[in-house]
């Protein structure tokens, strides 16, 4: 895909490339921070009983062809969180969202057999929590929602049924924790 310039949501300009953007001032050429509206929760993918760090994760990433890892936030199993993508870089973990979100990441999300699960541990629920409450104190008018509360509502009623998600990410109701 080429690079241009193109309007964006923070009323400046975009430099595009790939799946991210960094956001320009039109009269400078500062960096702006953008409208954060959305925290947008995932999970890894990846089974209950295997590793995945943040280098594996900017390693899948980069194999996706990425310039790095794609989330703000990763939270392994220890409940540590880990740094990716500053907050007023654009991600690269949901398609048509990556320029008013920020995108938080759980280690996980496959039980043992490779099924989708709430693999959560209970100290990556804690540091999840205390992640997002402090991402909403700064960004107050942001909602939180899971990856697959983005699928299209095929049949119209407002709500994202089950049978119209396009993935299970973070595989745990989203709207009834946050």
């Amino acid at each position: 895909m080429g690079y241009g310039i193109e309007n964006c949501n923070c009323d400046g300009f975009c430099f595009v490339g790939c799946a991210e953007c960094t956001c320009y001032d039109d009269i400078n050429g500062m960096s702006v921070m953008r409208k954060i509206d959305l925290i947008i929760i995932h999970c890894s993918a990846t089974r209950a009983d295997s590793d995945f760090s943040a280098q594996d994760v900017d390693t899948a990433h980069r194999y996706r062809g990425f310039s790095s890892w794609g989330y703000h936030y990763y939270i392994r199993k220890s409940g540590q969180v880990e740094l990716m993508r500053p907050e007023d870089v654009p991600g690269a973990h949901a398609r048509g969202y990556n320029a008013n979100s920020l995108g938080v990441c759980y280690e996980g999300g496959l039980d043992v057999n490779g099924r989708p699960a709430d693999t959560r541990t209970l100290r990556q629920k804690e540091a999840m929590h205390r992640l997002v409450a402090d991402l909403l104190q700064s960004y107050p008018e942001a909602r939180v929602v899971g990856h697959r509360d983005l699928s299209p509502d095929r049949n119209y009623n407002g709500i994202v049924d089950p049978w119209e998600r396009m993935k299970e990410c973070p595989c745990f109701d989203v709207n009834a924790e946050f």
